[in-house]
């Protein structure tokens, strides 16, 4: 593992790390804040997806997020949202290729040999982090915005055990049913729609839900709101009786100002699961 930077940062460490991946088999990069308890003890950790056209360093200097978990003693992983290099399948579209990985492993030419985000994010860089800094991997929970919401329902709930809460900022909750979606999933997993629904969170709710809390902010005025699947996911939530938080914040829309706005709240819904 190659280190780029290590920032001191709210008593802690913001560091950015360069890795050869095995799963996208490619060089990937990601951040991780550690805050000062990290250096008497391993930490509970907060990972943060993010969304379309995103590199692991929007959230990480946009999102506001590591004074707060700086408070609440938390580490945060800002990975990458897609395996990139010149070897690398890419598309000229924003939502597609590099920068537009959707969390899944794709199994289709030509994004098959790289685009392995779901294994890079739930078994790699997990177990890449463990191995090298002070994390507590029984205390994980999981956050992210846009198409990194929709990435951190579908682990959340793909991974029963996992995480002990979940959070998410104008997820896309419905992509089965949305064209933030259906053009993605039908490019990395194919044209067998049966294949999608374990990266649909409205389907993964209804089938079997989260076995902890969450809690979902939308903007109002969210330039993509009939994208998201908002409501979809809330009946679903609704129907199965699922402890959730959902939450549409007037005039808000989908950008990192809403994000900051809001991340103090996430953290901190986040702590009271990990330091029950």
């Amino acid at each position: 593992m190659d280190t780029i930077s290590e920032n001191r940062c709210f008593g802690g460490t913001q560091g950015v790390y360069r890795h050869r991946s095995t799963a996208c088999d490619c060089d990937m990069t990601f951040g991780l804040f550690l805050p000062q308890e990290a250096r008497e003890g391993p930490v509970p950790v907060l990972w943060y997806l993010s969304g379309l056209t995103c590199t692991h360093e929007n959230a990480m200097v946009k999102a506001g997020a590591q004074g707060w978990a700086a408070e609440q003693g938390i580490a945060l992983v800002f990975p990458d949202t897609s395996p990139r290099g010149a070897g690398v399948a890419d598309d000229d579209a924003y939502d597609l290729g590099q920068g537009a990985g959707f969390y899944v492993n794709a199994t289709e030419t030509p994004w098959a040999p790289h685009f392995r985000m779901w294994d890079y994010v739930a078994e790699e860089l997990p177990a890449l982090l463990g191995a090298r800094f002070a994390l507590d991997l029984d205390r994980q929970a999981i956050t992210g915005h846009s198409m990194g919401g929709h990435g951190a329902l579908t682990l959340a709930m793909g991974l029963p055990g996992r995480y002990r809460s979940v959070s998410a900022f104008a997820p896309i909750c419905n992509p089965t049913q949305s064209e933030w979606g259906q053009k993605q999933l039908r490019a990395y997993l194919g044209a067998d729609t049966g294949q999608w629904s374990a990266h649909d969170a409205t389907l993964l709710m209804e089938a079997q839900g989260f076995d902890g809390p969450v809690l979902i902010d939308t903007g109002t005025d969210d330039q993509f709101f009939d994208l998201l699947g908002t409501a979809a996911f809330a009946g679903a939530a609704a129907d199965r009786r699922q402890p959730a938080q959902i939450r549409l914040q007037a005039g808000y829309d989908h950008s990192y100002f809403f994000v900051s706005t809001f991340m103090e709240d996430h953290i901190a819904f986040h702590a009271q699961a990990l330091y029950a």
